[in-house]
């Protein structure tokens, strides 16, 4: 299996090479030149597996480079005694049509662990594979989870160095404070002045510039991405829809085969892309619904073809989701079309203009695939409260968009169809938000409200947050967008 660009028919590489490089020198992301198929028999197989031979078993289907015995150990290292739970990514199954796929277990308590406990290893094996003897140095642009996560998958790595990128105003205090504490001695964090899409740009940018590239390839460095945009960040999740459908099956309320849908809380596009991956490999996925807040340029999409991030921008409750640029949505539109020309177009339209539209077919076949739904941050907080309160489930704030998305979705259809909703992080990593949604008044901050949520509920909170703030602020700098250039240069002086 090659990987290609989705924006122009350049070179195809090795998954090592893409897994290095992380985005196409044109600027495009890269995919698989085609996609793996499997049968019920691959699925009845999986049944019979824990988390980890799960995932290298999906795995291995797309990294043909690396053998069986490596991507075992690969995964048995990457999930294990740093998730606090030896299913990794168990399922909840609330009632006889809905569950939900706990991604949060891991050292950061978000979804994000799933992908980037196990990314380094793989970037480190590929480089290996490669013969590549400079540093990279891993940019990031963080709406708010995948920063820590990143920082912690790549702390002390040999032959790493990582720089994260977040928006000053724009993550909760928790989050900004799992990373403003992060150990390690390659590592960097900096706030930026502007929202997740300014972050975002910012790094592409850095990216792009390849003057800059070759100041480093001086300094014997080279940039490579933690973000989505790098496919071996996107393809581990893949991994985790099977699992989630395996559960169901072994649980006895889905047959093998039945068709189950997956309902996701979606910012930057990629954890759906990867459902939607599983689903064309042959995972029995019925229809994947796409659950956004406030911020809902994508829900308009999925409606109408067309996609504007020219509309105001709204910092919620969910704040991973405050994103009005999703960059993986570039992947979904060249696997449906197959053409590079055509999707590098639509994108220097995005670019330039802010928006684009698609032609009748493709919004058609996006239509076929996805629907598409959101919710406000009240609604999101009376779904909090109705879980809590109808269930005993404590749902974060972007798990709560999905599930209120759903719920509306059923009453409005008049039915239920077994559903997985992908839960993406700890409530503890929002407690201010969900004390709010149960009808606690508080004056408490930060990590305080870690302890508050915990007292309250009865539960207790995972242990990466219940001492973070006794944890020393390593990192407080922040940067304009025009600065974010200069600020990598200083860090890889």
């Amino acid at each position: 299996m090659k990987y290609v660009s989705t924006r122009s028919e350049s070179q195809a590489v090795t998954a090592s090479q893409a897994i290095i490089r992380g985005i196409a020198p044109d600027g495009g992301l890269y995919v698989p030149d085609s996609i793996p198929a499997v049968d019920l028999d691959f699925i009845r197989g999986l049944c019979g597996m824990d988390y980890r031979s799960r995932a290298a078993a999906v795995l291995g289907l797309y990294l043909e480079e690396f053998t069986g015995e490596e991507l075992a150990a690969i995964a048995a290292a990457s999930y294990g005694d740093n998730f606090d739970c030896p299913e990794a990514a168990p399922l909840h199954i609330l009632d006889g049509d809905t569950a939900y796929l706990e991604l949060w277990h891991g050292p950061t308590s978000a979804f994000k662990d799933m992908a980037l406990q196990i990314m380094p290893r793989l970037l480190t094996a590929s480089l290996r594979k490669n013969g590549e003897k400079r540093t990279v140095s891993i940019l990031v642009a963080t709406s708010g989870d995948t920063g820590k996560a990143a920082l912690e998958g790549f702390r002390d790595v040999p032959g790493t160095r990582i720089m994260v990128f977040y928006p000053r105003d724009g993550v909760s205090q928790v989050q900004k404070l799992q990373m403003a504490t992060q150990e390690g001695s390659n590592v960097n964090v900096v706030a930026v002045e502007g929202n997740f899409d300014d972050a975002q740009t910012g790094v592409k940018r850095i990216f792009a510039d390849q003057d800059f590239a070759n100041v480093l390839d001086g300094r014997g460095y080279f940039l490579s991405s933690a973000n989505s945009i790098n496919w071996g960040r996107l393809a581990p999740q893949i991994a985790y829809y099977f699992s989630a459908y395996c559960d169901w099956v072994n649980a006895g309320r889905v047959r093998l085969g039945e068709p189950v849908d997956m309902c996701v809380p979606t910012g930057n596009f990629g954890d759906i892309l990867a459902g939607w991956c599983a689903k064309r490999m042959g995972l029995p996925v019925g229809r994947l619904i796409c659950a956004s807040n406030e911020n809902n340029v994508l829900t308009d999409f999925i409606s109408t073809g067309v996609y504007d991030k020219n509309r105001p921008f709204h910092l919620t409750s969910s704040p991973s989701m405050d994103i009005l640029v999703s960059s993986n949505l570039e992947r979904l539109l060249y696997c449906l079309t197959g053409d590079g020309q055509k999707v590098g177009g639509y994108m220097r339209q995005l670019s330039g203009q802010g928006k684009y539209a698609v032609d009748e077919s493709l919004r058609q076949a996006v239509q076929a695939e996805f629907t598409g739904g959101f919710c406000t941050d009240g609604q999101c907080r009376e779904q909090i409260a109705r879980l809590w309160q109808e269930h005993g489930y404590l749902a974060d704030t972007h798990t709560a968009v999905a599930s209120r998305v759903l719920a509306d979705i059923r009453r409005r259809e008049g039915q239920s169809r077994p559903t997985v909703v992908v839960s993406t992080a700890s409530p503890f990593k929002f407690g201010g938000a969900v004390l709010q949604a149960l009808g606690v008044v508080t004056d408490e901050t930060g990590p305080a409200l870690v302890d508050e949520l915990s007292a309250f509920t009865g539960m207790a909170a995972p242990r990466p947050l219940s001492g973070l703030g006794k944890k020393a602020v390593r990192f407080e700098k922040w940067v304009s967008t025009a600065e974010m250039e200069q600020a990598v240069s200083e860090f890889l002086a």
